[in-house]
């Protein structure tokens, strides 16, 4: 694969104790030294003109001040330096990259995976919330679409947590789909499969909320019956994907039990979707707090795309998932067009 990544979301320094660290990128850098075809590029931050297009000008204009000022608390989770400014555009500006490889032609061992921070599906459009300030993957997408590289984009977020920000910038949105596998109740509480989009958006809004200790069957069953379906029915003309690896069973803060090698799993699923209805795909980083755990997973990624066939499980997903399965699919309109 090809990883953009850049120094400066090293500088983002949010403290040793903080789980959302410069370490994260740092492990995921010596995780991938030892896999091949791993390729770096180091590409320019997002403008500010891409970052206000899905962000409130006045909350930008905050966000600037607050770090130039020297930053601290911006909520009891959401830390910032000087620094964090130049990191946020970075790393929006690595999630663009990513997009716009992905539509030019990068694919098989050439995909591209955005590996920046801040990460972003938390931040919504006038305020940061999450260790989130700005939405990268929202970035990344709306600036396609006015470049009119894209007309429709997915984005199919499999971080732990539920990406309430992508979802609120685009919630009255009929150019982006969103589609999200979280864990039902974890932060921030929002993402409950009624949450389906309104005005132009609705049905573009596909939220899959699973019990605490789901795992690699039930993130299977949920993908093919669920996520797969409506991507395919959406047809975009972009993938991307909110890589957070926090659903890991040995995540230090979450309750999920998918394995390294179902991030594999997911990892060509999504692929498979893409290549079904011609999509091209791009990767960006999101959560993952377990050093090793987080950087195991995309180390799998990366093998999936050098040639990898991942280990499907074989046991049914929980019966409780299946009724979740068959709620969701009776109240979207993506599922059942009629």
């Amino acid at each position: 694969m090809k990883f953009g990544y850049s120094e400066v979301c090293l500088a983002h320094d949010t403290g040793k104790r903080h789980p959302e660290n410069p370490d994260r990128l740092r492990a995921i850098r010596q995780a991938l030294t030892r896999k091949h075809g791993v390729e770096y590029i180091d590409p320019v931050p997002a403008t500010e003109a891409e970052v206000t297009a899905v962000h409130d000008a006045a909350y930008v204009e905050e966000f600037r001040e607050f770090c130039a000022n020297g930053g601290g608390n911006w909520d009891p989770d959401t830390v910032a330096v000087s620094e964090t400014w130049d990191a946020a555009l970075q790393s929006s500006g690595l999630a663009c990259w990513s997009a716009r490889r992905a539509l030019a032609g990068d694919d098989g061992r050439d995909t591209p995976f955005a590996l920046g921070r801040p990460p972003g599906h938390h931040a919504v459009g006038d305020d940061a919330m999450g260790f989130c300030f700005f939405n990268n993957a929202a970035v990344a997408a709306q600036s396609v679409i006015y470049r009119d590289e894209a007309k429709r984009v997915a984005i199919f977020d499999w971080d732990v947590h539920h990406g309430n920000g992508t979802q609120d910038i685009f919630y009255d949105d009929e150019n982006v789909f969103y589609a999200s596998i979280h864990e039902e109740g974890l932060y921030p509480g929002t993402g409950e499969i009624e949450e389906i989009g309104e005005a132009d958006g609705k049905g573009m809004t596909l939220n899959v909320p699973l019990p605490a200790g789901s795992g690699d069957p039930e993130y299977r069953t949920t993908f093919d019956e669920l996520v797969a379906p409506a991507i395919v029915e959406f047809d975009p003309d972009l993938l991307l994907v909110s890589a957070g690896f926090d659903a890991h069973r040995h995540d230090p803060i979450s309750r999920m039990r998918v394995s390294t090698e179902g991030y594999g799993m997911l990892t060509a699923r999504v692929r498979a979707v893409g290549d079904e209805v011609d999509a091209p795909l791009g990767f960006v980083l999101e959560g993952g707090y377990g050093l090793d755990t987080l950087s195991d997973g995309v180390a799998i990624v990366h093998e999936v795309f050098d040639g990898m066939e991942p280990v499907v499980p074989d046991e049914e997903a929980d019966e409780d998932v299946q009724e979740l399965v068959s709620a969701v699919r009776a109240s979207h309109s993506l599922l059942d067009p009629a």
